[in-house]
């Protein structure tokens, strides 16, 4: 099997068409077009994961614009990571950009120099805010839950009587909250 180019197109909600970047990648001579509708803030594009699962050494993934891929520079850097470990090309129609090329190649490095940056950026504000609001006497992270509702909650889902809706209907405590108390339970008694 020869080296192939493959296409990726995406639209954000049902009602948008996928034509104008069909007919580019079509006139770019890819091999297979996949397509979507869904928001580029998920992670869980399934056609997305198809086409990248696909690639092959040598073979190149075209997209119209690097927004199709990703809507931070945080998770295109992760695509683009995926794509070079396979041994595999991007081409960006309408961004000119071509990591076949030394320019492109070099194009990416500078993105990854600036996704980077961008953690580092929101890192800090994580942590400037949270140092703020300890200096105000709040305390940041999950707020804390009531001790006796979640000693309640866990009864009732050992009596397993009640679905986990009920219980969290019931008593207030959230499915995750529940889970974790579960999970750190069983961890403690192993221990």
């Amino acid at each position: 099997m020869g080296v192939r180019v493959y296409g990726y197109a995406r639209v954000s909600t049902a009602d948008q068409t996928l034509d104008m970047q069909i007919d580019a990648l079509s006139k770019y001579g890819v091999f297979k077009i996949y397509q979507e509708k869904a928001s580029g803030a998920k992670d869980d594009r399934e056609e997305l994961t198809k086409v990248l699962d696909r690639l092959d050494e040598g073979d190149t993934l075209v997209v119209y614009k690097l927004d199709r891929l990703a809507r931070s520079t945080i998770k295109l850097i992760q695509v683009l990571d995926e794509i070079q470990k396979k041994g595999a090309h991007l081409v960006s129609v309408n961004d000119s950009i071509d990591t076949t090329s030394a320019a492109g190649k070099a194009l990416f490095g500078m993105l990854a120099v600036f996704a980077e940056f961008e953690r580092n950026i929101i890192i800090e504000r994580t942590q400037a805010g949270l140092k703020a609001a300890r200096a105000r006497g709040r305390k940041g992270g999950r707020p804390v839950s009531d001790q006796k509702k979640l000693e309640q909650a866990i009864k009732l889902y050992n009596t397993e009587a009640h679905t986990i809706k009920e219980i969290e209907d019931l008593t207030g405590v959230k499915k995750a909250t529940l889970y974790r108390a579960i999970k750190k339970r069983k961890e403690e008694a192993i221990s």
